[in-house]
């Protein structure tokens, strides 16, 4: 991993909701006209762990349906939650939606500016802007003015979408004959950096540096190509995303190989994983992101399951699909939990993980930190794991044990034995029937 390029910290939040720090690295009154992004390391400040946002999928004027969802988001982790705000309606409603929540909000202002006005007056935390289509100096000065003196950032947001000019018809066509030339990611790119150093031109005019940026597009090599320059130009927080990414299915592949590219290279301060689905997979599959990568601590199980085979002989999709419904319910510690349908690779996940089932022939094998606790039916599974995995977090909490300590070696039984998932097939083809079952063994037993 490389090391977190090094920015101007932004702060989101209140002290009701809690503080956001986004970013980190360099002094909190660093001139961005002037900080080299990125390039020293000794920083004074230090860069905060990556936050997880997300958006409302409701109208934000229908205040209990907006509460609610801005609470369940919140409830599965995310860190800061952003609502649109199109219509006046929509900003008369934010005052109260933050009264009854405790999670940053974040206004999406697209059309308008006097929508930023009313949000910020409103007791928002943040603003987001689009260069693409609120543009005029004397506007946008507006909102600087009002976000400096309420003391919030505003993200400047520049999608591909929103980059061509669509209102002067001589300039667009300009820039449309650029976005189709055969240097589509070049032209595109110089239109994105052209678009954000004339924006930012009036916020460093008016001495506001509290500033994030995103620069997205529904090409993920595009979005790689875009933050790459962007963090080598500029100082600020990267908001790191893929836009109109699609359904879950395909998005969140084109999201990963684009997120996970930037992150391992030390680029991106917060993210959002965009579907077009519940925006509570958008949460989930951004922490579980930022979890492998180690960019933050884990919170609850890690959930390890076998991908389909012909060894297994129990209804192994089921029973994943419960214990993760049952652990995201009750666990907290981040524990490794193993799921595995054979003897193959079971044992050595059952070895590795703190709580563990291996199955075969409608019975499952549990195991605690490599020591057998349970030999059951397959119909007992799902209880006594769960079971075994509260009994493992109250021993954590307690102190008497540690995650990811192992006590002893399994030696897995026999592929033709009892709970082996070849057995009949390689008795009638190969033993004709003359060996038995073996028994599992456990050394250190």
């Amino acid at each position: 991993m490389t090391p977190r390029r090094c920015t101007r910290p932004i702060f989101v939040g209140d002290d009701r909701t809690g503080i956001v720090q986004i970013g980190g690295g360099l002094p909190l009154d660093a001139d961005p006209r002037t900080a080299s992004p990125g390039g020293d390391h000794s920083r004074p400040t230090q860069p905060a762990p990556i936050s997880v946002q997300t958006m409302t999928a409701g109208y934000t004027h229908d205040i209990d349906k907006c509460v609610a969802e801005v609470l369940k988001l919140q409830a599965a982790g995310a860190d800061i939650v952003r609502v649109a705000v199109p219509e006046r309606k929509d900003t008369q409603a934010l005052a109260e939606i933050i009264r009854q929540t405790s999670v940053p909000i974040v206004a999406d202002v697209h059309f308008h500016f006097k929508r930023a006005l009313e949000a910020v007056e409103a007791g928002v935390h943040k603003i987001r802007l689009n260069p693409g289509n609120i543009s005029d100096r004397a506007q946008v000065q507006d909102v600087i003015r009002a976000c400096a003196d309420a003391k919030i950032p505003i993200r400047v947001g520049v999608n591909e979408g929103s980059i061509i000019e669509r209102k002067d018809k001589l300039a667009r066509a300009k820039e449309l004959g650029a976005y189709f030339s055969e240097h589509k990611h070049g032209y595109l790119l110089a239109i994105m950096i052209a678009k954000l150093e004339e924006y930012l031109d009036i916020f460093y005019e008016m001495d506001f540096f509290d500033i994030a940026i995103s620069a997205k597009s529904m090409d993920a090599m595009l979005v790689m190509d875009a933050y790459t320059e962007v963090s080598q130009r500029f100082p600020h927080p990267l908001h790191l995303g893929v836009t109109h990414a699609g359904p879950k299915e395909t998005g969140c592949i084109r999201s990963v190989v684009a997120l996970g590219s930037l992150l391992t290279r030390g680029v991106g301060d917060t993210i959002r994983i965009s579907y077009a689905n519940d925006p509570i997979y958008e949460v989930e599959d951004g922490l579980e992101l930022l979890y492998c990568l180690g960019l933050r601590e884990r919170k609850g199980a890690e959930l390890i399951a076998c991908p389909t085979c012909g060894r297994i002989q129990v209804d192994l999709f089921t029973l994943i699909q419960d214990v993760r419904t049952k652990l995201a319910d009750q666990i907290q510690v981040p524990m490794k939990v193993a799921v595995m349908g054979c003897v193959v690779n079971g044992p050595g996940e059952a070895e590795g993980a703190d709580v563990a089932v291996f199955a075969g022939n409608q019975r499952g094998i549990i195991y605690v930190q490599g020591e057998k606790v349970a030999n059951i039916p397959e119909a007992e599974i799902l209880d006594r794991l769960l079971s075994e995995c509260v009994r493992f977090q109250e021993r954590v909490r307690a102190g008497e044990v540690k995650l990811g300590e192992k006590k002893v070696e399994i030696v897995p039984p026999d592929p033709e034995g009892e709970l082996g998932s070849g057995w009949e097939k390689v008795a009638a083809e190969r033993m004709n029937g003359s060996r038995g079952p073996t028994p599992l063994t456990i050394k250190g037993t």
